[in-house]
């Protein structure tokens, strides 16, 4: 049994603060076992299989979940706390881990009662990893409806954390209607076909390769349709749950460049020829500089966090939520995600003008931060946050619900 398993173990057995010292206790082991190795397996690229396993060692794949249905009982700030921790360390690990916990949203927010908790339950009792083939931009792939099943044909990309998962969200075109159908199917189902091509320059351990469906058959009562996508404000609360993982794994990004960059300095850093400075911490340009960055990496945290408190009292509401409840959540999230885009590319790119060109060595692979986060912060255009922020400050209208608003 592995340390973490160990402390599982022990964590599980106790209540209250102590359970959840222990909680972070077992993140941040876990983080470090993730630095040690980060940076050659960035160069190396491919799946974290042996990462992934620690995770599953460590029981968190349960964190989220209801005690009460065999999980942790986590809760939403907690959580993005611990993503937060993987980030700073290995931003790809914290996606997949994260993602986890957006395909268990989506199975308490679009499925039914019942297949909410049977499929909790089942994840807490088998130690599942959750995998996403959703990809609503992805419209290659169509469910053609035979008798009380359909059968879903075609691709999808960006199906991060999919490689060696054990469950799957999928989603597909119904070809008679066009609606966008979800379901939540076994991995290893006849006609599912994963495929280890993500070779970007950044998150390059994500696991976020290419599917292949061939006529998959899903069964009627594995579609996440009761009440399903957009059905309400609560349902719509998915997007924003997945927006917050994003800004998480900026901010730890950016968190983890400086911490890098911190200890390069102190160690390694040289004071300039011009300088009036005996040492390089004491040079003005390079306080002024880390000062700076500090400023705004702190502003980021404080909008972040305000952030998930609002998204978890939200999600306590349930069915409760209001449109104007949940418009106030998602001006909290798309404020904190475009100043930890804006922020985190400042950092991980200016750290290089702190550090000098010998931080520049593949063997650091420091520019892995900026890598990172230019990849991910991609992933939809933060214009339109911008817009819809716009939106509401000279209209006074919320973000419309949306996969990504």
């Amino acid at each position: 049994m592995s340390n973490s398993s160990v402390l599982y173990a022990n964590f599980n057995q106790q209540t209250g603060d102590l359970e959840r010292t222990e909680i972070f206790r077992i993140a941040g082991r876990l983080a470090e076992q993730l630095r040690l190795t980060a940076a050659e397996r960035d160069q190396r690229g491919g799946s974290p299989q042996h990462e992934r396993k620690l995770v599953r060692d460590s029981g968190l794949l349960r964190y989220w979940i209801p005690k009460g249905l065999g999980g942790l009982g986590g809760n939403w700030p907690d959580l993005y706390q611990i993503i937060r921790t993987f980030a700073r360390v290995d931003s790809s690990v914290a996606q997949v881990f994260a993602f986890q916990f957006l395909m268990l949203a989506s199975i308490r927010l679009y499925g039914s009662q019942f297949q909410s908790e049977t499929l909790l339950r089942e994840t807490a009792e088998r130690n599942w990893w959750w995998g996403n083939a959703l990809n609503p931009l992805d419209k290659r792939t169509v469910a053609t409806r035979q008798g009380n099943h359909y059968l879903f044909h075609g691709q999808k990309s960006f199906c991060s954390g999919a490689l060696h998962s054990d469950r799957l969200i999928v989603s597909g075109l119904d070809s008679e209607t066009g609606k966008l159908l979800i379901a939540a199917v076994d991995t290893a189902r006849d006609g599912i076909h994963l495929f280890d091509d993500w070779d970007n320059f950044g998150q390059r351990q994500s696991d976020s390769g290419s599917a292949d469906f061939n006529n998959v058959r899903v069964e009627a009562c594995e579609l996440l349709m009761d009440p399903g996508p957009l059905s309400s404000p609560f349902s719509a609360l998915r997007s924003l749950v997945a927006q917050l993982i994003f800004t998480n794994i900026y901010l730890g990004l950016a968190e983890g460049a400086i911490a890098e960059a911190v200890n390069y300095t102190r160690e390694s850093g040289r004071v300039w020829s011009g300088s009036l400075a005996s040492k390089v911490e004491e040079d003005p340009y390079m306080l002024l500089h880390y000062g700076q960055l500090h400023a705004g990496l702190q502003a980021t945290r404080v909008l972040t966090d305000h952030a998930a408190l609002l998204l978890d009292a939200a999600w306590a509401k349930g069915l409760a939520l209001t449109e104007e409840e949940r418009g106030e959540v998602a001006l909290a999230v798309f404020t904190a995600k475009v100043h930890a885009t804006q922020s985190g590319l400042d950092t991980t790119s200016k750290i290089f003008e702190l550090t000098g060109p010998r931080a520049t060595t593949a063997r650091l692979r420091l520019d892995r931060y900026w890598r990172n986060l230019r990849v991910y912060s991609l992933h939809d255009p933060v214009d339109y946050k911008y817009q819809e922020l716009g939106n509401w400050v000279l209209n006074k209208r919320y973000p419309t619900p949306g996969f990504y608003s």
